[in-house]
């Protein structure tokens, strides 16, 4: 299945909405997305998955890649949205939701940044 990704810039935020599959095959479009916004300064990100049907390890490992590009120098962070209950099950496996923070809807995410 493919994969969807649409970016929204605020003024101090900017929000990646993802549809569809990330795994192993889709992983590396989100990556190349996220680090587009990180390469021209935008870190504070949020990433939201309300319209995500699965969510792999691949994505989880994408996500704290950036959000350490992120945090360097305390510039940013990277935040999870809507995210599905299976994806946020196997991140908490791996130990991912320790180091990322989640929240129930994209407007809760952004609003986390003031």
């Amino acid at each position: 299945m493919a994969i969807k990704i649409t970016t929204r810039g605020y003024p101090h935020v900017d929000l990646v909405e993802v549809a569809g599959r990330v795994d192993c095959a889709t992983a590396p479009q989100l990556a190349r997305v996220l680090q587009r916004l990180i390469g021209a300064g935008r870190c504070r990100l949020v990433v939201d998955l309300a319209e995500c049907d699965f969510a792999s390890v691949a994505f989880w490992k994408v996500s704290e890649e950036a959000a350490v590009q992120c945090r360097k120098f305390r510039r940013g962070d990277l935040r999870l949205s809507a995210l599905p209950l299976r994806a946020r099950r196997s991140g908490r496996l791996v130990g991912y939701t320790e180091v990322l923070e989640i929240f129930d809807s994209a407007v809760d995410a952004v609003g986390s940044f003031t």
